[in-house]
């Protein structure tokens, strides 16, 4: 450990003498924004990536514990979306002066909450499509559009994002998914830092599984 002072998830600025880095939860206001602790961003602030999102949205934004976000990062909500099954997309009934009803809901297309998981790496740029997962563990390259699902512990990059390779075997993104190091104390993560950083991987999955020996968490 660095120092004895222990990690404080409910502290804005966790480099001190840095504010372009923050940890996301204790900032945002947005009750439908749902961050998890020790995620962070990349800026002095959130809430501004986060766009079309408006007090009667629907939908919600939900961020695990750990994750990493870069500069410039953007999630669009589904507000975002225009009525695409009539002949044209402009919203009349959003502007001023023109006759047009608010369209049905069946109408406006809608995909959903946006989730995305733990420890999750988001790439400088990149765009989050609405209703989408990103599972836990993934990497999102800088500046890739992602409008479709991205499975646990995989790398994704483009416009847009495919998944072009698992970070790691199956054994092992099963291990780490039973696991679930975010879930464990401050004292235990401290502990397992030396596991979790270790290149070794053959040496990660003894590691873990004695760990998970250890406390039955697996049959």
């Amino acid at each position: 450990m660095k120092s004895r002072k222990l990690p404080d998830p409910s502290a804005v600025h966790p480099i001190p003498g840095y504010e372009n880095e923050i940890y996301v939860k204790p900032t945002v206001k947005n009750p439908n924004i749902i961050v998890g602790d020790f995620t962070y961003i990349a800026d002095s602030e959130f809430e501004t990536h986060v766009t079309n999102f408006y007090p009667w949205s629907r939908d919600k934004l939900v961020i695990g514990k750990f994750c990493q976000i870069g500069t410039g990062v953007e999630f669009v909500m589904n507000d975002a979306n225009h009525q695409m099954n009539a002949v044209t997309t402009f919203p009349f009934y959003t502007l001023e002066g023109w006759d047009m009803e608010p369209p049905k809901a069946s109408d406006m297309p809608y995909k959903g909450d946006t989730v995305i998981g733990n420890d999750v790496w988001i790439g400088q740029n990149a765009t989050i499509l609405p209703g989408v997962t990103i599972g836990d563990g993934a990497i999102i390259g800088a500046s890739s559009v992602v409008g479709s699902n991205i499975s646990p512990y995989t790398i994704a990059v483009g416009n847009p994002a495919k998944i072009i390779k698992k970070r790691f075997d199956d054994e092992l993104i099963g291990l780490l998914l039973k696991f679930k190091w975010w879930d464990k104390s401050i004292e235990e993560i401290n502990a397992l830092i030396p596991l979790l950083t270790c290149s070794d991987l053959d040496k990660v999955k003894k590691g873990i599984k004695q760990k998970i020996d250890m406390t039955g968490s697996i049959a």
